[in-house]
């Protein structure tokens, strides 16, 4: 069973920076592209970023290229998610997600995904 937990979220000044972190467990993480979603209040979910199985392929949304930066740890089975220069309009329910297979999309279909964890940019 694919389990999947975020954590690092917080409140933050605009222009500031987060480092999400995903733990992942109940499937072979190393062997799964993983991505980024996140919801702002009354919006669907948007896709973020992607990176595949071996961290060598990224795709970001156009909204977060150049400020946020995606990665992932398979030794220690966890994806990561840097958010810089944060902007008001990122504020967002955050969550990870994994892919069917190794290679990155951008697709908005998943095998599965955390509970979030709530980024909030805010003076």
């Amino acid at each position: 069973e694919v389990h999947l937990v975020e954590s690092g979220g917080g409140l933050v000044q605009p222009g500031g920076s987060l480092r999400l972190s995903c733990a992942a467990s109940g499937f072979t993480f190393s062997s799964s592209a993983m991505k980024w979603f996140r919801q702002a209040p009354g919006k669907g979910l948007e896709w973020v970023s992607s990176i595949n199985s071996g961290g060598n392929t990224t795709m970001y949304a156009d909204s977060v290229k150049g400020r946020f930066t995606i990665s992932r740890d398979n030794a220690k089975n966890t994806l990561y998610l840097q958010l810089n220069s944060l902007k008001t309009e990122d504020t967002a329910m955050y969550f990870c997600a994994k892919h069917w297979t190794s290679a990155a999309s951008s697709s908005s279909g998943y095998a599965g995904r955390g509970q979030g964890t709530q980024v909030t940019v805010s003076s």
